[in-house]
């Protein structure tokens, strides 16, 4: 298994939850000290949400359409993938809520 199969779910997720930075509570962006990025991050994240989009879209032609890799996939990599897409769709649909579980 090749790393960029494994990399690129982990990339969206990444490229997801940096969208919700501008909506975590301040005490715990202050205290982080991440108070100017989340401020930068809110302009960039339909741009961020995009990213994810792509990256999940790379990964699943990279596990289910790629005919010149190995004939069996990995349960692992198949299990990040679909946590990932979950994680994604679970941010770009509910930002409030996914906010308030990473700051509590």
């Amino acid at each position: 298994m090749r790393v960029i199969e494994r990399a690129t779910p982990v990339a969206a997720v990444l490229a997801a939850l940096s969208s919700v930075a501008c909506c975590l509570p301040f005490a715990f962006i202050g205290a982080a000290g991440f108070l100017g990025i989340s401020a930068r991050l809110q302009g960039l994240r339909p741009w961020l949400l995009a990213a994810a989009g792509v990256l999940l879209v790379v990964a699943f032609f990279q596990l289910y359409l790629r005919r010149d890799h190995c004939e069996r996939r990995s349960r692992v990599s198949l299990a990040i993938f679909w946590i990932a897409a979950a994680i994604v769709l679970l941010l770009i649909l509910f930002p409030q809520i996914a906010a308030s579980i990473l700051a509590g």
